[in-house]
C-alpha cells in the first residue's frame, strides 16, 4: 500500500510531466548509482541488453559504445522514450509498453537493468518474473533503486521539482529485507548487494542545487541500493581443481571498504569462487556460514583496491640501476652511451641467469601492488606459469622498434586483428623520432590494434595521426625525464582516447609503478582519477583484456591488493601510495604478499608457503623462491643487492 495521498501522480503521469526537463538537472541519486553500478558490469562485448524503465536513455547512452550486440531499451513513457530516441538514434532498439506488455522473448537477454522503477511497481514479483523469463541463464540482472529503509527514515518522496511547486509520484514503499526476499522468491540468487552513501561527486550536485546543508544532514545514510542479480542455482561452488592443496587459497574478505572504480567504493565482504570474485554483498546481509572456517581475512580499516596493471615492463632488468646520463636526443644515444660507459656493470648482470632476473622482474611489481604485467620481450612459458608471483600477458603482438627491427611491419601484420600490438615510437625528441609513426603508417602498421609505447617526440602532426585512426599510448613519464629532460604533460596525454602506464625498467625510470603513480601527480600534476583509470579499467581496455583485470566485479579474476584506509577516495589513496603501504597481494584468489602485520591477521593456510623478504628494513611476505634467487644472483651480483632501486635481502 501506499502512504501518500491519492492526489499524488501516476507514475505514468508524474513522467509524462518530467520528460521535457527530465536531463536539465543533474541528480544525485543517478550520480551514484552510474558511478558504483557501471564499474560492476560484466563485459558487454556482443551481449543482448534490455533497459526496463529506460526513461530518456540514460544508461543506454553510457552502453552505446560497449560493443554491445543489441540495446533495447522498455518504458510505459512515450515521452521518456521520444527523448532517448532524439539521444540514440538506429543505436537502440525503444519499445513502449508496460513491462507486462513488452513483446519480448523468452531468454532473448543476457543483461536486463531496472533502475529506479521497482519503488513504483504494485506487483513487483509479477516484474522480476518477467525478467527472469527474458534472462537467458548465464545472463546478469541488474536493480538499483532509492534504499526504502533511509527513505521511510527521512521521509523523502518523489516527484517533479517546477515553478508551481513540487508534484509528488506515486511509490510502492517496501523495506529493504523484502525487496531481497522477494528478488529470491522470483527465482533469483544476489551476487551484489550494495547500499553506498553518497560522496564528493553527489556534493558538488548538492550544492549545485543549493542544498549543500542538506548533504551534510544525509550524507551517513545509504541513499541507494545495488542488487546484482542471476537465476538461482548457476553459482558454483569453487572446481575442486582449484582446492588441490595449493596454499594461500582464501574464500572470502569482509569486514572493509572494496574500491570499484577512482572515487567508488562501498563497505562490503567479497566471496571468491576459484580464483574469480563469486559475490560483493553488504556485510549486514552476509550468514557467517558464508565465511569459510579458516580462509576468511577480517580487514575492518583497510581498503581492498583491484590489483594493478603495469601495461609496459621489461622484467629482466629489474635488478639494474639507473644508467646514462640524461640529456639524450633519442633512445638509440642512450644505448650506445651505456655500452660504453657501463660495460663493465652491465656484463655482470648479464651473467645472472635470465629465470632468475625475471623473477626478480615480477618480484618488483608485486612488491607494488601489481598483479598483471605486459612484458615487453618474449613470453616464456616455462617461467610464466600460474605459479609466477605476477600475472605476465601473453598472445599479443610487438616488436622493439623502428629503428632495430625492420620486420616491425611484419610483426604487426602477424598480430591477430583484435589484439595489441606493441612498439616503442616517438621515444626521443629528435626529428627521427617524430618521423617513426609516418613510417609505420607507410609500412601499413598503425591502426586501432596499435600501441605506442612511450610517443614523447610525436609532435602535432603525429599526435594528430595517432588519435585519427584509435592507437593506444603507454605512458612512461619517469622515463621520459631521465633520458630526455622532459615528459609529455597530463594534458597531452588527456587528448589521447586509449592510455596506459607502465614503469619502464629500472634502467631509466625512478622506480616501479608506484613510484610512477606519484611522480605524475605530484611533479606533472596528474589528477589522481586519470592515473587511477591508467593502470586499471583504462590499461585493461588498451590491452584487451577480458578476465575482469583491474576491477572488482562479480566473474572478475580475483586480484585484490590491500591498503589501510586513510579515508580518501580509491584513487587519492592510490597516487599516495609507496611499496611501504602495500599490506596485502591477491592473485587469482591466493596470497602473494602479506605485510608482517597483516600476516597476523591471516589464517595459517593463507600465508603457508610465503617468505620474508626485506625491503629496505621492511619485511614482506612473498610467494617467491627467495633462497634460490638470491643464492644464484650473488654468484654474479656482488655486494647489496637493489630492486627498482631499493635494498633487498633475505630475512631470517
Amino acid at each position: 500500500m501506499s502512504s501518500v495521498a491519492p492526489s499524488c501522480l501516476s507514475p505514468s503521469e508524474g513522467y509524462r510531466l518530467w520528460a521535457e526537463s527530465y536531463d536539465q538537472q543533474a541528480n544525485p541519486m543517478l550520480s551514484l548509482e552510474q558511478r558504483i553500478m557501471e564499474p560492476l558490469l560484466p563485459d558487454l562485448a556482443g551481449l543482448d541488453v534490455v533497459d526496463i524503465g529506460c526513461g530518456t536513455g540514460r544508461w543506454l547512452h553510457a552502453l552505446k559504445r560497449s560493443g554491445a550486440g543489441s540495446l533495447t531499451g522498455v518504458d510505459l513513457s512515450k515521452e521518456m522514450l521520444g527523448r532517448a530516441q532524439k539521444k540514440l538514434p538506429d543505436v537502440a532498439t525503444f519499445v513502449c509498453a508496460d513491462y507486462k506488455a513488452a513483446a519480448i522473448a523468452r531468454a532473448s537477454a543476457d543483461l536486463v537493468l531496472c533502475n529506479f522503477v521497482l519503488s513504483y511497481v504494485g506487483e513487483p514479483l509479477k516484474l522480476l518474473r518477467v525478467v527472469k523469463s527474458i534472462l537467458r541463464p548465464a545472463g546478469s540482472f541488474f536493480l538499483s533503486d532509492l534504499h526504502p529503509d533511509t527513505a521511510t527514515a527521512l521521509k523523502w518522496r518523489r516527484g517533479i521539482p517546477g515553478p508551481n511547486g513540487f508534484r509528488e509520484i506515486r511509490t510502492q514503499p517496501r523495506a529493504m529485507s523484502e525487496v531481497v526476499a522477494l528478488c529470491g522468491e522470483a527465482g533469483f540468487a544476489v551476487r551484489v548487494h550494495l547500499e553506498p552513501r553518497f560522496g564528493k561527486p553527489e556534493r558538488l550536485i548538492f550544492q549545485h542545487n543549493g542544498k549543500g546543508h542538506y548533504f551534510e544532514q544525509v550524507r551517513n545514510y545509504p541513499a541507494i541500493y545495488v542488487l546484482q542479480l542471476t537465476p538461482s542455482g548457476r553459482v558454483d561452488k569453487r572446481p575442486a581443481a582449484v582446492r588441490e592443496n595449493k596454499p594461500g587459497i582464501i574464500d572470502s574478505l569482509y569486514g572493509g571498504r572494496f574500491a570499484f572504480g577512482p572515487t567508488e567504493s562501498a563497505c562490503a565482504e567479497i566471496h571468491i569462487h576459484g580464483s574469480h570474485v563469486g559475490s560483493l554483498l553488504s556485510s549486514k546481509d552476509c550468514e557467517a556460514s558464508l565465511r569459510s572456517e579458516g580462509s576468511s581475512v577480517d580487514l575492518p580499516g583497510y581498503l581492498a583496491l583491484p590489483g594493478l596493471i603495469n601495461a609496459h615492463d621489461h622484467l629482466e632488468f629489474a635488478l639494474y640501476p639507473r644508467l646514462g646520463k640524461g640529456g639524450y636526443g633519442n633512445f638509440l644515444e642512450w644505448a650506445e652511451d651505456i655500452q660504453h660507459s657501463h660495460a663493465s656493470e652491465i656484463a655482470c648482470h648479464r651473467r645472472v641467469p635470465k629465470p632468475v632476473r625475471l623473477w626478480w622482474g615480477g618480484i618488483r611489481n608485486l612488491l607494488c601492488g601489481v598483479t598483471t604485467v605486459c612484458h615487453h620481450n618474449p613470453f616464456e612459458p616455462e617461467i610464466f606459469t600460474d605459479d609466477f608471483v605476477v600475472r605476465v600477458l601473453e598472445g599479443y603482438g610487438w616488436a622493439h622498434s623502428v629503428p632495430l627491427d625492420p620486420a616491425a611491419a611484419k610483426k604487426r601484420n602477424k598480430t591477430p586483428k583484435g589484439q595489441p600490438f606493441l612498439i616503442h615510437l616517438a621515444e626521443g625528441t629528435d626529428e627521427q623520432s617524430a618521423e617513426e609513426i609516418f613510417e609505420l603508417e607507410r609500412a601499413g602498421a598503425l591502426d586501432e590494434d596499435t600501441v605506442i609505447i612511450h610517443g614523447l617526440g610525436l609532435g602535432a602532426k603525429g599526435s594528430t595521426l595517432l588519435r585519427s585512426v584509435g592507437a593506444g599510448l603507454i605512458w612512461c613519464p619517469s622515463s621520459n625525464q631521465f633520458l630526455f629532460g622532459r615528459s609529455m604533460s597530463p594534458d597531452e596525454i588527456r587528448e589521447f582516447p586509449k592510455v596506459a602506464l607502465g614503469s619502464d625498467s629500472p634502467l631509466t625510470a625512478r622506480g616501479d609503478l608506484l613510484d610512477e603513480i606519484r611522480y605524475a601527480h605530484q611533479e606533472l600534476r596528474a589528477p589522481a582519477g586519470e592515473l587511477y583509470r591508467y593502470v586499471t579499467r583504462s590499461s585493461a581496455s588498451l590491452l584487451r583484456l577480458t578476465g575482469g583485470e583491474g576491477t572488482v566485479r562479480v566473474g572478475g579474476t580475483a586480484d585484490l591488493v590491500v591498503v589501510r584506509d586513510v579515508g580518501l577516495s580509491p584513487a587519492d589513496t592510490l597516487a599516495r601510495l609507496s611499496f611501504l603501504e602495500i599490506e596485502l597481494v591477491v592473485l587469482r584468489g591466493r596470497v602473494q604478499l602479506a605485510s608482517e602485520g597483516m600476516r597476523r591477521r591471516l589464517p595459517q593456510s593463507a600465508y603457508e608457503g610465503l617468505q620474508p623478504l626485506s625491503v629496505e628494513g621492511t619485511i614482506r611476505w612473498i610467494r617467491a623462491p627467495l633462497d634460490r634467487l638470491f643464492a644464484e644472483t650473488s654468484v654474479h651480483l656482488h655486494g647489496p643487492l637493489h630492486l627498482a632501486g631499493k635494498r633487498v635481502s633475505l630475512a631470517r
